[in-house]
């Protein structure tokens, strides 16, 4: 079977391999055959280290596919069914799940540790416990979740990460009030993501920030009312804003000095939703007195911050009616024997979304 396979932590290059198996089959697990997988930028802090993920391993968490085998005591899923890929599946047992936040259940990040592919060499891992840039993947039958027929193996793949990560940020998290003016820092395919909850919830306002001009460009078709670059973020909020700062803003990157751009862009009294995964030595800074003087929300955003399920079926709804755009997301696609260039693609910044084609 061919997979990408990073070796060690810190390369920047992935190494596609044709002697890398599955493993892990059995009771309460599938087996599955990936046909589409997105590119996250959480896939390359996962390689750079800024993530944690045991080496070697295979990358990619963002994918959809098709049943191949079911393990015994799995009664909802059958081979032939399409599928997209939760990296963050819920227990239902635990109290994160009984209370309602099934996003912030720690069942997933268990299979973290345990090797999905095996090489001549020894064991290798999936990142986040799947690793969808391989032709097939093991996992619990609970990070297999059904789609219909008429939802694309590309489309389905962006839903599993990036899309509801970014329209729940707005959505769930943030619940953006309609006529209220919003700021995305980060404009990728989770910021776009982003930008789109905005506009469907109604708010008046919505500045896209990013260095990429492209992606600024793109911003503008996606819903956003004004896209500016980093430098440019103070006019912006003088303009639109009469210099109090934006009602919302969302920090789409994963970096304290971001962070702090967005601290600083918000008004008092509203709301810093962070929605970038950052490194665990990064410190976001505040001063005890701000803190308590201006009264900002600083809400984190974990995957959407909402039931994952739910909002997969949400996403799919909203996509149907044409209120959202997700195909326009998908900029470029590469097949797997290609991946290094949609690294590249997505360091440089030219793509929201490369779709791997497998």
């Amino acid at each position: 079977m061919r997979a990408a396979v990073l070796h060690e932590i810190g390369q920047d290059k992935l190494e596609v391999l044709d002697d890398v198996e599955s493993v892990g089959f059995g009771p309460g697990r599938v087996r599955i055959r990936v046909r589409a997988t997105g590119l996250c930028h959480s896939d390359l802090s996962a390689m750079s280290g800024v993530l944690p993920q045991p080496a070697p391993f295979v990358p990619g968490h963002e994918g959809a596919g098709e049943i191949v085998e079911v393990g015994e005591g799995v009664s909802h899923l059958k081979p032939g069914d399409r599928v997209v890929v939760c990296w963050l599946p819920a227990c239902g047992v635990c109290p994160a799940c009984k209370r309602g936040q099934t996003q912030l259940c720690l069942a997933g990040f268990m299979n973290a540790g345990t090797p999905n592919f095996r090489r001549p060499g020894g064991d290798v891992f999936g990142f986040a416990g799947t690793g969808t840039f391989a032709e097939e993947v093991v996992v619990d039958a609970g990070s297999a979740v059904p789609i219909p027929d008429d939802v694309p193996f590309d489309i389905a793949a962006l839903i599993g990460c990036g899309v509801t990560t970014g329209l729940g940020a707005a959505l769930n998290t943030a619940d953006v009030a309609a006529g209220s003016s919003v700021a995305v820092i980060g404009c990728g395919g989770v910021g776009i993501s982003a930008v789109q909850g905005a506009r469907l919830k109604g708010a008046a306002e919505i500045v896209a920030v990013d260095p990429v001009a492209s992606r600024r460009e793109s911003a503008l078709r996606f819903g956003a009312t004004k896209a500016v670059s980093p430098d440019e973020l103070a006019a912006a909020k003088q303009a639109v804003t009469g210099g109090e700062g934006f009602d919302y803003v969302f920090e789409v990157v994963g970096r304290s000095a971001t962070a702090r751009t967005a601290y600083e862009n918000t008004r008092r009294g509203g709301t810093l939703v962070v929605v970038g995964a950052g490194a665990l030595d990064d410190f976001l800074q505040l001063n005890m007195f701000e803190l308590f003087f201006d009264e900002k929300r600083i809400l984190p955003s974990m995957y959407g911050g909402g039931d994952v399920l739910r909002s997969y079926e949400r996403t799919i709804a909203l996509w149907r009616a044409g209120r959202i755009d997700l195909e326009g997301l998908i900029t470029h696609r590469v097949p797997l024997a290609e991946i290094n260039e949609a690294l590249d693609q997505m360091r440089t910044g030219t793509a929201l979304r490369t779709c791997i084609e497998i």
